[in-house]
């Protein structure tokens, strides 16, 4: 197996590919924080009540299970690169009908169209990385996707801070007339424009062209990857992982004897369970979260911008560790920290009271205690759950099922975030302690199931990986 070492890579090409691909990453976080703040003003302006917002606000996320699953399939017949492309271009599409919809059914139709392209931008980011990295530095360079994620939200907190407190109120008219809120959605047509631009800048997969039999053009890609030495052993090994006219179908999921491959249950287990930890609640509805909490709104914006800043630290400790100590510990690692720091949030808020108007007031030193488990809560998912799980699903596929298995997974991944953002509303009306008794329990049970059936892939190339 011949290793494309770092020593004998273009790195600084593969840097730029990893930097351009990861955008894409940029506009996934940017996408779930724009929402973070908008939600007087999507109440007001569409008159929605608990479970309409629930649904304005989760039909992201009805187009991200969408794409994830599209963009899988479509990946494995035009590429990984004009499917990225497409997305852009349905993003920047989407970003200005959200910002200028004046009735609900538009603009839930844009955001479930924007969806799409959020969720395909976010399986097939890190899954051309995989493709396109040395494996002794894979995880650091998939790791990037985290990074650009958090930027991303964090971008989206800050300008939605400067907005409304430019404006007055989120809610409020702001340059033109229009409200700051929906500056808030439209400013996603920046990051979305950027990127498809730096899309025709980088190459396609070299796995991808051999599997469509673009021999040379492979070679080409690898060549400029890693000199021609490694490029023409790579390409045999490539070669060979793939079966002869064989196109790649759904139905490869499924194992010999019968039933779904061991390989896609442990994508199917990453995927779901990084979700039903609850990190989405602080994405989505952080502003929110900590209003029901007893904060302003001006302060709920700014300790969304904290939280922000502290997962971007977090992921560099990532990429300090990932490809040392391996991705399984740190999987272990984040659910034990994240257990412990929901529970102290479930403590929080079960022991905070209501005031005449029914609403959720934390003494201080409850408070305290809520923002700093809160924090450390963001700390453990970005250190672990975060990026290892776009990590391991980039990498732990067999090249013959990656594409399939990427769209079962990404499916499962967006539509249990769904799940997540449309039942919060509601959970957190009935009880904020009960609906954090239900995350904190989830990260408890995924320690034990990662420590069961997720297998170690740092250091391995992709054509070594079974399923």
């Amino acid at each position: 197996m011949t290793e494309a070492s770092p020593a004998r890579a273009n790195m600084g090409f593969i840097g730029a590919i990893v930097a351009v691909a990861t955008i894409g990453g940029l506009l996934f976080g940017y996408d779930s924080g724009a929402v973070n703040g908008t939600q007087e003003g999507l109440t007001q302006a569409f008159n929605l009540s608990k479970d309409g917002l629930g649904f304005t606000v989760g039909s992201l996320l009805i187009g991200c299970f969408i794409g994830a699953f599209l963009a899988g399939w479509l990946a494995d017949r035009l590429g990984r690169r004009n499917v990225m492309m497409l997305a852009a271009i349905v993003f920047l599409i989407g970003a200005l009908v959200q910002g200028f919809s004046h009735v609900q059914w538009l603009f839930v139709v844009a955001r479930i169209f924007g969806g799409m392209a959020v969720g395909a931008a976010s399986v097939l980011s890190p899954a051309y990385i995989s493709e396109v990295a040395p494996a002794s530095i894979r995880g650091r360079m998939t790791t990037v996707q985290q990074i650009m994620i958090i930027t991303g939200l964090t971008a989206a907190f800050v300008v939605n801070y400067f907005l409304a407190a430019s404006a007055g109120e989120s809610t409020a008219p702001f340059w033109g007339g229009i409200e700051a809120w929906r500056w808030m959605y439209l400013m996603q047509a920046i990051p979305a424009a950027i990127f498809l631009i730096a899309l025709l800048f980088i190459p396609e997969s070299p796995r991808f062209l051999v599997s469509k039999g673009r021999h040379e053009q492979a070679r080409t890609v690898l060549t400029s990857l890693f000199g021609a030495e490694v490029a023409d052993a790579k390409l045999e090994e490539i070669r060979a992982s793939f079966s002869v006219d064989h196109r790649p179908r759904l139905s490869d999921l499924i194992a010999p004897g019968g039933g779904i491959r061991p390989i896609v249950w442990a994508g199917l287990l990453l995927a779901v369970f990084q979700q039903l930890v609850g990190i989405n609640v602080i994405f989505y509805y952080g502003a929110t979260l900590w209003q029901l909490a007893g904060f302003t709104e001006d302060q709920s914006l700014q300790i969304n911008i904290v939280s922000g800043a502290v997962s971007i630290a977090a992921c560099f400790v990532t990429i300090a560790l990932v490809d040392k100590i391996g991705r399984k510990p740190l999987l272990l690692i984040g659910s034990a920290g994240m257990a412990v720091t929901l529970f102290a949030l479930v403590y929080a808020f079960a022991n905070g009271t209501l005031d005449a108007g029914g609403k959720l007031q934390l003494s201080s030193n409850l408070g305290t205690l809520a923002l700093i488990a809160a924090n450390l809560y963001v700390i453990f998912f970005n250190v672990s759950w975060g990026p290892i799980m776009w990590v391991m699903l980039g990498e732990m596929f067999p090249n013959q099922i990656r594409g399939s298995a990427l769209a079962v997974c990404g499916f499962a991944q967006w539509f249990a975030n769904y799940l997540i953002a449309q039942t919060f509303p509601r959970m957190s009306e009935w009880s904020l302690a009960g609906a954090y008794t239900f995350y904190a329990c989830a990260a408890l049970i995924s320690f034990f199931l990662v420590k069961k059936f997720i297998h170690e892939t740092k250091g391995k190339e992709l054509e070594q990986m079974q399923g």
